[in-house]
C-alpha cells in the first residue's frame, strides 16, 4: 500500500527528528540522506556539537554542494515510492471550513453547471456563433472566420486588462505569474509585462476591478461559459494585431462580450441543448439520485437560477422526469443573480405552465409553483430559511456564493468541474516527483545561499535554472499557457483565494455527494502557516527542520 511505503520511508528518516523517540546512536550530527551539515546546521534532538567546518572553498566547496544535491535526490526518491501516487480521489468533496451535513436542513441549487453539467462540446458552438455574430452584425473582418475554438488555450479565473489587451493569470497577492500573459494568441515577454505595470508584477486590482471582477479596467473570467469568450477575445485581438489594424481596445472587448451575450440572450445555446440533451447534458442520472436521496432523508430543496423556465423544465425532465418539481419546495427562474442577493426592490412574479406572468401579489412561496426574479430578502422572509442550516451549491464563486456566505451566513458548496482533471494530473508519478523535487531543491537553495564565493554561486545558478525548468514543466502538465487554475508556481491563484473565501465545500460535481452519508461531517485539514514549521519536503531534505538552521542565517538581523 502507498501509505505503508511512505511510512517506511519516514521511519528511515525519523531517527534524525528527535520528536518521536530516542535518536539512533550516531557519532555524526548529520541527517541520514542529507550528507554533511552546512555551517551551524544541527538536527533536532541530536547532541549539540561544534559545527562541522565548511570546506575550504573553490572546487572542494563546489563538490560539497553537489554532494548535498545528490543526497537530496536519493532522499526524495526514498520518500516517494511508486505506489504513493493516486492518493487523491477526484470524486471526493474537499472542505475549506468544518461543516456537518447533520445540521443542514435545506439544500439550494443553481441550475447551469450545478444540477446540469454540460459537455465541453458546447464551447465550440458558443465560440463559432459569437464569432459569426461579430462578422455579420458588428461588421468585423471576414478573416476572423478562419479561427476555430481551441479548448487547450485558456483556463477559468484569468484576468483581462481591457486597455492593454492582456489576458493573464494573477495570484492571491495580485501578482502576475510571469510567463502567463498573452496579447491575442502570443505570449508577452516578462520584461514587457513588468514595464506595462510601472516596473512591477503587482496589479492594483482594488483600483482596477470591482468586487465581482467586472472591471472597469480589469475583468476576471469566473464562470465556465467564459472559456469560449476568452478564446474569441484572444483570436480577434490576434487577427487585428497580425494585420496591423488599428482598434480601440475597449470597443473590441465590449463587442466580443456583447456577441457572447447575444448567444445566450437570443436563446441559441438553449436551442442547441434542447435539441440534443444526450449530447450536451452529463450525469443526469446522478443528479436525480442526489435529489431523491436528500428528499428521502427529509431535506427541503430549492432552485434559484438565471435561466428561463422552459429551458430548465426540459433539462430537468430529461434528468429527473416530468414530476421533477415535486422534489423542490421552491423554484425560482430568471433570478438575475447576483443582484438577486443584494437588491431588495424586485418582487417575485408567479409563472404558469406556459411561462406567462401572473399579476397577483406573492405572499407565500408554494411547492410545485414557478416564480420569476424576486430578491433574497423576500425569499428569507417568506421561507424563514436562514443561516448555517442552509447549504447552497453553485459554480460561480461571485454570482452564486459570495453574497450568501458574506451577508447571510449560508453554507456554500462550489462546483468546480476542472477539479477532476487537475486531481488526475496531481496523481501522476511525473507530477508528484517533479513537485517534490522542486520543493526539495527550493529548500536547498534557501539554505545554501550563505555560500557567496564564485564557485558556489555557479552551483546555485545551475540549481536556480533547474528549479525554473521544473516549474515550467509542472505548469505545462495542466495547461501549456496558463497552468493550473488553482496554483501559480507556488502561490494560490486569485481564483483559489476566492474559492477558499466563498465556499465551505468544493467538488467536481454534485454527484460527489453520493459518496457521503447525509449526516457526514467534513473536517478541513489544518493548513500549516509558514511559521508553524511543517514537515515540508525541502525542510526534510536540507536538515529536517528550519529552526536549527539559524546558524546559517546569523548574519541576518
Amino acid at each position: 500500500m502507498a501509505g505503508a511505503g511512505l511510512r517506511a520511508a519516514f521511519r528511515r528518516w525519523l531517527p534524525c527528528r528527535g520528536h518521536d523517540g530516542p535518536r539512533a546512536s550516531s557519532s555524526s550530527p548529520s541527517c541520514p540522506g542529507c550528507g554533511p551539515p552546512g555551517p551551524g546546521a544541527h538536527c533536532p534532538g541530536a547532541p549539540r556539537s561544534a559545527p562541522a567546518p565548511a570546506p575550504a572553498g573553490g572546487a572542494e566547496l563546489s563538490a560539497h554542494l553537489w554532494a548535498r544535491y545528490q543526497d537530496m535526490r536519493r532522499l526524495v526518491h526514498d520518500l516517494l515510492p511508486p505506489e504513493v501516487c493516486s492518493l487523491l480521489n477526484p470524486a471526493a468533496i474537499y472542505a475549506n471550513n468544518e461543516i456537518s451535513l447533520r445540521d443542514v436542513e435545506v439544500y439550494g441549487f443553481d441550475y447551469d453547471y450545478t444540477l446540469a453539467q454540460y459537455a465541453d462540446a458546447l464551447h465550440p458552438e458558443i465560440f463559432s456563433a459569437a464569432r459569426d455574430i461579430l462578422i455579420e452584425h458588428y461588421k468585423y473582418p471576414e478573416g476572423i472566420r478562419k479561427y476555430d475554438y481551441d479548448p487547450s488555450f485558456a483556463i477559468r479565473g484569468l484576468h483581462y486588462d481591457i486597455q492593454k489587451s492582456l489576458l493573464m493569470k494573477i495570484d492571491a497577492f495580485h501578482y502576475v505569474q510571469l510567463g502567463t500573459a498573452y496579447r491575442g494568441l502570443q505570449p508577452v515577454p516578462d520584461e514587457e509585462v513588468i514595464d506595462l505595470y510601472g516596473g512591477t508584477q503587482h496589479i492594483p486590482l482594488y483600483q482596477m476591478s470591482g468586487f465581482y471582477g467586472k472591471g472597469p479596467s480589469i475583468k476576471q473570467f469566473m464562470d465556465i461559459f467564459s472559456l469560449p469568450e476568452m478564446a474569441l477575445l484572444s483570436c480577434v485581438v490576434d487577427h487585428f494585431l497580425g494585420h496591423s489594424l488599428e482598434f480601440d481596445q475597449a470597443h473590441l472587448y465590449k463587442d466580443v462580450t456583447d456577441a457572447i451575450r447575444d448567444v445566450h440572450v437570443k436563446g441559441l445555446m438553449y436551442q442547441w441543448i434542447e435539441r440534443d440533451m444526450e449530447k450536451y447534458i452529463l450525469r443526469g442520472d446522478e443528479t436525480f439520485a442526489v435529489l431523491s436521496r436528500l428528499v428521502a432523508h427529509g431535506k427541503q430543496l430549492f432552485l434559484i437560477t438565471n435561466s428561463p423556465f422552459s429551458f430548465v423544465d426540459q433539462g430537468m425532465r430529461h434528468m429527473v422526469g416530468p414530476d421533477w418539481r415535486q422534489l423542490f419546495d421552491v423554484v425560482i427562474v430568471q433570478a438575475d443573480k447576483p443582484s438577486f442577493f443584494t437588491d431588495r426592490r424586485k418582487p417575485f412574479r408567479k409563472l404558469d405552465e406556459k411561462g406567462s406572468l401572473h399579476w397577483d401579489r406573492i405572499t407565500r412561496l408554494e411547492k410545485g409553483k414557478i416564480y420569476r426574479q424576486g430578491n433574497l430578502y423576500d425569499f428569507l422572509r417568506l421561507t424563514e430559511w436562514r443561516g448555517p442550516r442552509v447549504l447552497y451549491f453553485g459554480d460561480h464563486l461571485y454570482s452564486d456564493l459570495a453574497d450568501l456566505m458574506l451577508r447571510h451566513g449560508w453554507r456554500t458548496g462550489a462546483i468546480i468541474p476542472e477539479l477532476e482533471r487537475e486531481i488526475r494530473i496531481i496523481n501522476t508519478e511525473q507530477y508528484m516527483h517533479s513537485l517534490t523535487w522542486q520543493q526539495a531543491l527550493t529548500g536547498l537553495l534557501e539554505r545554501m545561499q550563505t555560500y557567496q564565493d564564485a564557485e558556489s554561486q555557479q552551483v546555485l545558478a545551475a540549481w536556480m535554472k533547474e528549479r525554473q525548468e521544473l516549474r515550467c514543466v509542472t505548469k505545462a502538465l495542466f495547461n501549456a499557457q496558463f497552468g493550473s487554475i488553482f496554483r501559480t508556481f507556488h502561490n494560490p491563484t486569485y481564483f483559489s483565494r476566492r474559492l477558499v473565501r466563498f465556499s465551505d465545500l468544493y467538488m467536481a460535481s454534485l454527484s460527489c455527494l453520493l459518496n457521503y452519508r447525509v449526516d457526514f461531517t467534513f473536517y478541513p485539514r489544518r493548513t500549516p502557516l509558514q511559521h508553524e514549521a511543517p514537515l515540508w519536503m525541502d525542510q526534510l531534505c536540507t536538515g529536517c527542520m528550519k529552526t536549527p538552521f539559524l546558524g546559517d542565517m546569523a548574519h541576518i538581523r
